[in-house]
């Protein structure tokens, strides 16, 4: 979903949540600062890209049912295998490094951080409540490459998509995968707060335009 696809969706989520727009804007900006500074964007970008075109992807969501797909063999038999957020603590504890972690920096950050270390390349999210993280953590980084929901941004991908899932399932789409997958996803999961089940159904509204299969 490119920019101008998304930005219809992007002011009803906004109405809906009572989100800060001018943050979102000030956070994207400051990721793009952060990512200028770097080096290695270019070979992140060209691996990202090599991981994904044409390949089978598989999506790993956060919800509690993920160990339980892990563990029942559904991450089997796909190239290249994303992350969002939280999800990535759950494959580690499992002996599986994800390809790309697609976060927005509110998982466990020692995971986070030890995925990138095991070479996963790093897709982080902007937006008007996580500033003080971007700072803290994006720095110390290696490659990374960023995203946001506002206007775009030099050295920010645009690619739509709302929760860490469904935004994982947008790259994957937006660069290009042969077949996508997704485990770990419940978009009815009756544990969660209102305010995350309003996400969860976001998310599953912007997954049915992606033909994505969900196992």
């Amino acid at each position: 979903m490119n920019l101008p696809e998304w930005r219809p969706y992007y002011s009803e989520i906004v109405r809906e949540f009572g989100f800060n727009r001018t943050e979102d804007e000030r956070s994207a900006h400051i990721l793009s600062h952060l990512l200028a500074a770097k080096t290695g964007y270019d070979s992140a970008l060209t691996k990202l890209s090599r991981l994904v075109n044409g390949r089978d992807v598989l999506v790993c969501g956060k919800a509690p049912k993920l160990l339980q797909d892990v563990n029942g063999g559904k991450i089997e038999g796909h190239e290249t295998i994303i992350a969002a957020d939280g999800a990535t603590s759950v494959l580690l504890k499992q002996g599986v490094i994800p390809h790309v972690v697609v976060s927005d920096l509110d998982g466990r950050i020692v995971d986070l951080k030890r995925a990138n270390l095991l070479c996963a390349i790093m897709v982080i999210h902007a937006h008007g409540d996580n500033i003080a993280q971007i700072e803290t953590h994006v720095p110390s980084l290696s490659a990374v490459l960023g995203t946001a929901q506002t206007q775009h941004e030099q050295f920010l991908l645009d690619v739509g998509g709302f929760t860490d899932g469904d935004r994982a399932v947008s790259l994957a789409k937006e660069y290009g995968a042969n077949a996508i997958s997704a485990i770990g996803f419940d978009f009815t999961d009756l544990s969660v707060t209102p305010t995350k089940m309003q996400k969860l159904q976001w998310a599953q509204r912007l997954l049915a335009h992606v033909d994505v299969n969900f196992k």
